[in-house]
């Protein structure tokens, strides 16, 4: 039996281009080595339950209708899992230089589009690589499936058949408005939001923005701790994601100041998912995020004034219909014709500079085969001719930021990731100062009122 991908789904599965493949990459950091054997059964028990990891795309006759999935008839796991053993001394650098090696590659025509890269050796441990296509989830279905492998699953909610995912979305365009609309502002707002975003001028031209290349750059920052963006963030008066914003804002506009000078009405703009799934709806499958479009103030000097114009942007996105209104045009674009299908995603290109994710992993410490997840990372698919990603991921208190970059245009993600490290210190030192001059001024009309006293 064949089952018609979503119209969303099918959108991003037509988004792919040989520069720039709409692929998730994620990896997984084992403090201790783990075995392929275990592995092995492990995916077999948890991962191969989620139908679509058995299924293939077959695309429609002469390209017209929707591609379908079906089960793949000579299924094998030994298709998708694979092993990679680092060059020593099998570290960071060397993890890193595989992630960029293996983003353009395509999979396999007529198999399931995901893959998982075993690397038995890395810093004391064992790292799991994960690859899978966009069409098959997003990036917060996708968290969900890979946290199905914890020991803690259970725990985590992951109930028994809970986790398949649903059939094909309903197919009519009314019954996905219905479906929207039932928790988001009705769909004339929709249609004037979606107007508003068919207006914005292009972005500026800057390194971030050219002609992609073949050859791609995945890194990820040091850890930080996620107390310390709340710290910034109640200082501030600003959310945990008003701070990673500023923060990112300000790494950009640091990494152009080192190749040259940064125009004080500069200002670049985001791309933002914003997730529209129902409470209870988390693992599910498929694609259920609408888009915004934040614009960051890179020509503000102050760290300070750049948080608080971040905060009050990000504000005003909360109020408007935008995430709802991209949904329903990635909806539509799914079943486009070819032609209005490329010309609307040239169009969205010219708007933006990157992609930018947040995704909240889990609160407490997982484990996976008895082995302890020190770390995770993933990095998005850049859509749209789109050279620049970047993703936040928390994780048991810690923060990391990745950057995926095409190597022609960013040839050093690392120095964006270290102007973000620089960028998050100067807000400490913002937060700081506002703390203390607070304190200063709770404590001073007590002081006055003992002096006055004394005399």
């Amino acid at each position: 039996m064949r089952t018609p991908l979503a119209n969303v789904d099918a959108s991003w599965l037509r988004m792919d281009e040989p520069a720039n493949p709409m692929v998730v990459t994620g990896v997984l950091m084992l403090e201790r080595p783990v075995s392929l054997r275990r592995l092995r059964e492990l995916l077999e028990q948890r991962l191969l339950r989620f139908d679509r990891f058995r299924q293939r795309i077959v695309r429609p006759f002469a390209g017209v209708g929707l591609p379908s999935w079906e089960e793949d008839p000579g299924f094998s796991l030994d298709h998708h899992l694979l092993v990679k053993k680092l060059s020593p001394p099998a570290d960071q650098t060397a993890l890193q230089a595989f992630l960029g090696a293996i983003a353009t590659q395509p999979f396999p025509a007529g198999r399931p589009p995901w893959c998982l890269y075993f690397v038995p050796h890395y810093q004391g441990g064992s790292a799991i690589v994960v690859r899978i296509h966009h069409c098959i989830g997003d990036g917060l279905a996708l968290v969900h499936v890979l946290l199905s492998m914890a020991d803690q699953a259970a725990e985590l909610r992951m109930a028994d058949g809970a986790d398949r995912p649903r059939g094909p979305l309903r197919s009519s365009l009314p019954a996905r408005v219905a479906a929207v609309t039932r928790f988001l502002p009705e769909g004339a707002r929709h249609l004037a939001a979606l107007g508003r975003l068919l207006l914005l001028p292009p972005d500026p031209v800057t390194r971030f923005k050219g002609r992609l290349g073949m050859s791609k750059r995945l890194v990820w920052s040091q850890a930080f701790r996620l107390e310390d963006f709340k710290r910034i963030g109640q200082a501030t008066g600003s959310t945990v994601n008003d701070v990673l914003m500023a923060a990112l804002a300000g790494a950009l506009r640091r990494y152009l100041l080192e190749h040259g000078a940064v125009g004080r009405r500069l200002e670049v703009r985001g791309v933002v998912p914003v997730n529209l799934r129902p409470p209870g709806e988390a693992h599910l499958l498929g694609n259920r995020f609408g888009l915004v479009f934040l614009q960051l103030p890179l020509g503000l000097v102050s760290p300070r004034t750049r948080l608080g114009e971040v905060r009050r942007r990000m504000q005003l996105l909360k109020e408007t219909p935008g995430a709802a209104a991209t949904f329903e045009l990635l909806w539509g674009m799914g079943m486009a014709p070819r032609p209005l299908f490329d010309a609307l995603l040239d169009l969205f290109a010219t708007k933006a500079t990157a992609v930018i994710t947040n995704v909240i992993g889990p609160r407490e410490k997982i484990s996976i085969l008895a082995s302890r997840l020190r770390q995770a990372m993933f990095w998005v698919p850049c859509a749209g001719h789109l050279g620049l990603g970047v993703s936040l991921l928390s994780y048991a208190g810690q923060v990391w930021v990745g950057v995926n970059s095409d190597a022609g245009l960013v040839p050093d993600p690392e120095r964006v990731v270290s102007a973000f490290e620089d960028e998050i210190h100067a807000l400490r030192l913002t937060a700081s100062a506002r703390t203390t001059r607070r304190r200063q001024t709770a404590r001073a009309p007590a002081v006055g009122r003992r002096s006055r006293s004394v005399r």
